[in-house]
């Protein structure tokens, strides 16, 4: 059983997003995370069907390490 503790890797973690998104076509049928997954598909060579897909994870790896990560809802007054 997996706990919120547990580390996983790089890889590990951009299957587990693309496993959450494929869930999430499922129930809604969203043209948007239907074009999301298409290009972050695996080729045979093990790139992304989009290049520029891979750069863009680590760049989000990167940013949710950092010690200001702020993933609360924030909402505002229109």
């Amino acid at each position: 059983m997996i706990n919120e503790d547990d580390q996983i890797t790089v890889k590990a973690a951009y299957a587990a997003m693309y496993k959450f998104l494929e869930n999430e076509y499922e129930l809604t049928n969203s043209g948007d995370i239907g074009g999301l997954l298409g290009g972050m598909s695996l080729l045979e060579d093990g790139h992304t069907a989009d290049p520029a897909v891979w750069g863009e994870w680590l760049k989000a790896i990167e940013k949710a390490s950092g010690k200001d990560l702020d993933i609360k809802l924030h909402i505002k007054s229109t």
